[in-house]
Order: structure tokens, then C-alpha cells, then sequence
């Protein structure tokens, strides 16, 4: 990155990540449950669910001028789970505003990295993180807890760019890997795009989310098919509503290859 009046970042391919943690390579336990029991752990995730919510909620108002558009769309799917996919923007805003755009308790789908942060590391189980699974059997309790939590009539937030561009004003190109997860449960998918707009005082930027959808899989395709179908919906209606930024104090420049 370069100090200048304009914050420029250099990257190599759109795969590239530009918030790696000290414990990027931090790997889960062999023993790590994706849906812990007991009703200590019910407790604990209850409350430290209401607790991050509540700050959110203050956070995400007051000091990162967040307002959220169009979440009146989630009446149409009140009777079942569905997914969020959002564009990977903004360090702070996307962990705390699907939270609230939600009309339900939300579980986000993130790299095991994030369980190597000390202190809220501990307690991401507990606020509805579902870490990338290593070995054989983690990736299949890895979907049995998608799938579970989708039954259970709840929210499972993506991030199909997978890797955080902050303040990235466009939407990089993303595959439809993760779109079998409706494509297969046969679910809609909401679109969640984070857009960014100048404010009059101050430096930081005011964040507009905007929910579109929902965008449902067709009965008449394969699921294949729909992984694309979803994908192109989720992807075009991102492309243009993120047109709505005008802030522009991060400029990202693809290296030249010698």
C-alpha cells in the first residue's frame, strides 16, 4: 500500500487478501464441533449473540454510518431458511451489519483463520461462525451444520469473493462453488451489497447496504444449472447496485507482469 491522498493497493490476481491475520495458517482442532451441545453452550451462545447484536446495532449506526434498504424483501421468505450473499468490502461492517440486516439469527460461513484471533476467536462458535473444514470429516460436519441450520429456518451468510478488498467500490469476479449450497437445498438467496457515499463531515465514508432478491432456484434446471443461474442473479444485481458508491478514497491497480 502506498501513503498518498488517495490509499492505492497493488495486487497480483483478484485472490489476492489484503487483511491476513497473525495466525493466517491457524488450523481447527481435530475435535472441533460445529454444533457443540449442552445447555451451557445454548447459554453462552444466546448471550454472546444478544451482546454482539446490541453493540452492532449501536456500532454500526453511530460510528460506522451504516443504513440498511429493502429489507422489507425478507417477508416473502418468512417461513424458511435462506442465504445471504454479500460482496467483501469492509472489515468492520461485514461482520457486524448481516446481524442486522437479517430478520433472524444469522450463522457466517469464514476461513479458520478467524478462530486464531485471541479472545473473540474463542467465541466464535458461539456467535454463529462456521469455519472452512480441513480434513474429510470436518468438511462433512462443515455441511451438516449448513444444512441443519437452514432447516432450522435461519440465515447462513457467504462472502463469495472470499477474501477482503477494504473499501473495494467494485464487485470482483466470483465462481458459483458456493451457490450449491441453495442450488442443492432447493432455498432462496438474498443479495446484500455494501455500497459507499461521501459525507459531508468527516472522512469516513457513510455505508449503504442494500438487500435485493430473493432469487430462487428453478425446479426446472439441474443443479448445475442453478448454481450458474444464482450465481449470475446474486453477481448482476451487485454489479448494479454497487454503481451507488461515490467514494473513492481507495484505488486498487492490478501489477504489471514482466
Amino acid at each position: 500500500m502506498k501513503d498518498s491522498k488517495q490509499k492505492i493497493f497493488y495486487y497480483d490476481e483478484i485472490t489476492d487478501d489484503f487483511m491476513e491475520t497473525k495466525k493466517q495458517n491457524y488450523e481447527l482442532p481435530d475435535d472441533y464441533e460445529y454444533m457443540p451441545k449442552g445447555l451451557w453452550f445454548k447459554i453462552k451462545s444466546v448471550v454472546c449473540y444478544f451482546i454482539a447484536k446490541l453493540f452492532a446495532s449501536i456500532y454500526c449506526r453511530l460510528v460506522l454510518h451504516v443504513t440498511i434498504k429493502n429489507k422489507h424483501i425478507l417477508k416473502e421468505i418468512k417461513g424458511t431458511g435462506y442465504f445471504i450473499y454479500g460482496n467483501h468490502s469492509n472489515p468492520l461492517s461485514d461482520v457486524f451489519t448481516p446481524a442486522l440486516a437479517s430478520d433472524r439469527r444469522i450463522y457466517t460461513i469464514c476461513s479458520p483463520a478467524n478462530f486464531g484471533i485471541p479472545i473473540i476467536g474463542n467465541l466464535l462458535t458461539e456467535l454463529g461462525g462456521i469455519p472452512l473444514g480441513k480434513n474429510e470429516k470436518q468438511k462433512k460436519e462443515f455441511r451438516e451444520c449448513i444444512d441443519e441450520r437452514i432447516y432450522q429456518n435461519k440465515c447462513v451468510v457467504i462472502y463469495p469473493e472470499a477474501h477482503l478488498w477494504p473499501y473495494y467500490t467494485d464487485v470482483r469476479e466470483f465462481s458459483n462453488k458456493s451457490f450449491k449450497y441453495p442450488a442443492e437445498l432447493k432455498k432462496p438467496v438474498v443479495c446484500m451489497t455494501t455500497t459507499y457515499q461521501k459525507r459531508k463531515k468527516g472522512q469516513k465514508p457513510k455505508i449503504t447496504v442494500y438487500l435485493d432478491g430473493p432469487f430462487y432456484p428453478n425446479n426446472r434446471l439441474s443443479i448445475e444449472e442453478n448454481k450458474e443461474k444464482l450465481r449470475n442473479d446474486t453477481y448482476k444485481t451487485m454489479k448494479r447496485r454497487v454503481k451507488n458508491t461515490n467514494y473513492k478514497e481507495y484505488k486498487y491497480i492490478k501489477r504489471s507482469k514482466k
